[in-house]
């Protein structure tokens, strides 16, 4: 199926571009010059969707990752129980309360 190419009429001639506000155009023209550029939009438009999703979970991820390993740290920091345990000793040992 891919083997094939397209054939060329040497009678159709190819699609130029050209500036709506220089060219005098029909009405019919500019309804279908839109309706190309809405079917254009809305394909666009779906793909930048599907990038919007794919990048918004990708931050929420690393989001929630930062989140998560600040509470295991936390949760495993013992530092101020060992000083408060270290206090009471050396209270205990001095005899002050």
């Amino acid at each position: 199926m891919s083997d094939r190419k397209p054939t060329v009429d040497p009678e159709v001639p190819f699609a130029k571009r050209i500036d709506p506000n220089k060219e005098d155009l029909t009405r019919d023209e500019f309804y279908f010059i839109r309706q190309v550029e809405l079917a254009q939009w809305k394909k666009k438009s779906q793909q930048l969707r599907g990038r919007n999703i794919a990048t918004g979970l990708g931050i929420g991820a690393i989001v929630m990752g930062i989140y998560a390993y600040t509470f295991y740290s936390v949760k495993q920091e013992k530092i101020m129980d060992e000083l408060d345990e270290e206090a009471k000793i050396r209270g205990a040992k001095t005899g002050a309360n």
